[in-house]
């Protein structure tokens, strides 16, 4: 009889994964999460942390994740389309979203960019603004607040993006110019001290001509995206007025917030 058949059902240890399960769980984790921590993938698939640190060393000379010091992130462009974003951090989105629309006021003009944390902050608006205009170039979001008919949508012209659903190129970042904007609502990919950045590079530059228009910037992001590199920045740090999130930063990204004289809102769950 083996040590395990001693101890009760919940407590007999799961069979160790081999080399080739472990990297596909460590990929399904980096779809889920943008950066991933050595001890916490040691913890979870019960190995120690030099092997978790020789399979990361693998999995990036494959090109399928980017090493960083304790840990690893998703390849530089690389994020899961919209539709599959919508099904993450549902309740942190939901929160952040409740949040944001309170700095919205009667008669504003309201840019909002692409992405699964603005559509929330959409629902949102449509629910609980009024006599407000929303520039988009996210159908999501256009269709969301249209359901409010004292809502006025513009929607922006462009290339469409099948993937993100959203209208892209430098037709949408002309039309973006002719409109005065009280503020921005955007979503990033990830922020570091080096500032705002996107995984899709036209959408960068959408976001980025949203921003010059706008009178005051609000950033929407989950806790998940602080420290978290991604392909193009379209902003520094000290170009945003506000951020609401899920959970306070921290670290290095925290400490230039507070130089920059961010506003951080922390919502509440």
């Amino acid at each position: 009889m083996s040590s395990d058949d001693t101890l009760p059902a919940g407590e007999r240890r799961r069979p160790r994964l081999d080399k080739a399960a472990r990297h596909e769980r460590i990929l399904a984790e980096m779809q889920a999460s943008a950066t991933l921590r050595v001890g916490d993938l040691a913890a979870e698939l019960e190995v120690s942390t030099e092997t978790i640190r020789r399979d990361l060393f693998e999995l990036q000379e494959r090109g399928l994740i980017n090493r960083t010091y304790g840990g690893a992130v998703r390849p530089f462009g690389s994020e899961p389309s919209v539709t599959e974003r919508h099904r993450l951090m549902v309740a942190e989105r939901e929160a952040i979203a409740a949040a944001a629309v309170k700095f919205i006021k009667p008669k504003e003009v309201i840019a909002i960019g692409a992405g699964a944390t603005t559509t929330h902050v959409a629902r949102r608006v449509a629910a609980e603004c009024r006599d407000i205009t929303v520039i988009a170039h996210s159908f999501s979001v256009a269709t969301v607040v249209a359901a409010n008919p004292t809502i006025d949508v513009i929607m922006c012209p462009g290339r469409y993006n099948g993937r993100e659903g959203m209208m892209v190129g430098p037709e949408t970042v002309e039309f973006l110019q002719n409109y005065n904007v009280n503020r921005a609502i955007l979503g990033i990919s990830g922020i570091t001290t080096d500032g705002l950045a996107d995984a899709e590079a036209p959408a960068a530059w959408v976001y980025k001509a949203m921003m010059k228009r706008a009178a005051e910037t609000i950033i929407v992001s989950d806790h998940k995206k602080f420290d978290v590199p991604s392909l193009a920045i379209w902003a520094r740090i000290p170009d945003i007025q506000r951020l609401v999130t899920d959970e306070a930063p921290a670290g290095t990204v925290g400490r230039a917030l507070d130089r920059a004289h961010v506003e951080v809102t922390v919502a509440k769950r």
